[in-house]
């Protein structure tokens, strides 16, 4: 979500005066995140944590379906199913439970990402009931019809039409890159979806879907705010134990061959009147301590104004206006499961070539594999990275700790890892961080776009008044 200058002002702010203060001394955080976990006896994985901070609650349901492991031969089914999802269900109609939702002053979406699709509301904590209820009901009875499918192909080939196909930079990186640095189809294949696929998908798809993949035994449902915990526990139970757990299949191998070589892509984009770049790199498995150094080389390489490679390609060399990117680019650095990449990516000017960015790139890489790093570098990097988790965990009513807790519950069956993160990230060492560049940033482990601009440059404003 882009932030108002204002906003970003205050953060920059911010992380200033924090950073300051960690330079000083650094700040032990006493921060908990108080969590009840427990399972039904169908499966369900259920993730509770009490705040009452203001009078709401946000309800997250994750099922452990996402693009990465959807059926050959139907790309892009899963995020086709979650607009399903919003199609009714036995007794609440299509368009009741917006209805519900914002009527009482909600807000609800959903999404699909590499490794889950995911439900959410935040509302009142009075109807709490309700959203339970109305969860669990399209949990067990969503309305599948051949209306509602061919409803959804129709909108979802148009989305694709529209983000992807018809957009300068459709698709790039996010959906580019992963297909052309990862070698496994899983990770490999057109998550938003082939057209073809999209349109060849049948009501029986759609109903085996959903029976085995939106099922209790593999979802996980993660209450946050204002509520009595003990009757929340009632309602669930109420709810969602009377749903039949799935057969689930056997889950894929999802693992990528360390990479040996350098690969380099080119594609012309028709739309684009400027040409980009993107660079990615195979991060480290998820959890373990070289992951927790990527995230903190993140923040001192990426992230911020401040971070290394913009200080480089933007401030000094003026090859681009902005360098973006980082880790998971569908989420945050934790909530995926499967291989990921740690990304760059930037659009530049044509009179700049790939090569001056690559060298300038290199050249600012470089030093955190020469080196290690210093104290006060990684000092920095950990409040960067605490100015916006925990303004994540807290805004929307606590969405982003829903979003961790039910992840967790998901990937891990134990959603209590929340409460470690800051820790494993302040363990990590400069040594471990040149460690992990010199194996994991290393140009044999990267892949390269080149995004060629297929449409005329944009004529500067000053000639579009004179042709007036």
């Amino acid at each position: 979500m882009p932030y108002s200058a204002r906003r970003l002002q205050s953060i920059t702010a911010l992380t200033c005066l924090l950073t300051s203060c960690a330079l000083a001394q650094p700040a032990v955080s006493t921060f908990t995140v108080p969590i009840t976990y427990y399972k039904l006896p169908n499966g369900l994985k259920v993730a509770l944590s009490r705040d009452t901070t203001a009078p709401l609650v946000v309800v997250a349901v994750y099922y452990n379906i996402g693009f990465r492991i959807e059926p050959k031969n139907r790309t892009g089914f899963a995020h086709l199913f979650e607009h399903l999802m919003f199609e009714g269900s036995k007794n609440l109609p299509k368009g009741e439970f917006v209805k519900l939702i914002e009527g009482n002053g909600g807000l609800l979406n959903g999404s699909t990402r590499f490794d889950f699709t995911n439900y959410f509301e935040v509302v009142p904590s009075h109807v709490l009931e309700d959203m339970l209820w109305g969860e669990a009901d399209r949990m067990k009875n969503l309305a599948l019809t051949e209306e509602n499918l061919k409803n959804q192909q129709g909108v979802v080939g148009n989305e694709v039409k529209v983000n992807v196909l018809n957009r300068p930079y459709g698709g790039f990186p996010w959906l580019d890159m992963p297909q052309y640095a990862n070698k496994n189809w899983f990770n490999a294949h057109n998550f938003y979806g082939d057209l073809a696929d999209i349109e060849a998908a049948t009501l029986k798809d759609a109903a085996d879907f959903s029976h085995t993949y939106y099922a209790p035994n593999n979802a996980a449902l993660a209450l946050v705010g204002d509520f009595d915990e003990d009757q929340a526990k009632r309602w669930i139970e109420k709810y969602f134990a009377s749903i039949p757990s799935s057969k689930l299949p056997p889950k894929p191998d999802l693992s990528e061959p360390r990479q040996t070589a350098e690969q380099r892509f080119s594609k012309t984009d028709k739309l684009a009147s400027k040409p980009a770049l993107a660079i990615a790199y195979h991060m480290p498995e998820r959890g373990t301590p070289e992951h927790y150094a990527m995230v903190l080389l993140d923040q001192i390489l990426l992230q911020g104004d401040d971070c290394a490679l913009t200080q480089e390609l933007v401030k000094k060399r003026g090859f681009t206006d902005s360098v973006d990117g980082g880790i998971n680019l569908l989420g945050n650095q934790f909530n995926y499961q499967g291989p990921m990449l740690w990304i760059a990516n930037l659009v530049h000017d044509s009179s700049v070539k790939p090569d001056q960015i690559l060298a300038s790139a290199d050249s600012v890489i470089d030093t955190v594999r020469d080196k290690p790093v210093t104290k006060e570098q990684l000092n920095r990097a950990l409040v960067k990275f605490r100015v916006h988790y925990y303004q994540d965990l807290t805004q929307f009513g606590g969405l982003g700790r829903a979003d961790l807790m039910a992840s967790f519950a998901l990937f891990d069956d134990n959603p209590t890892p929340i409460n470690s993160l800051e820790n494993n990230l302040r363990s990590v060492t400069p040594e471990l961080i040149q460690k992990t560049a010199q194996e994991y940033l290393r140009r044999t482990n990267r892949t390269i776009l080149i995004v060629e601009a297929g449409a005329p440059p944009k004529a500067p404003a000053s000639q579009k008044e004179g042709a007036k």
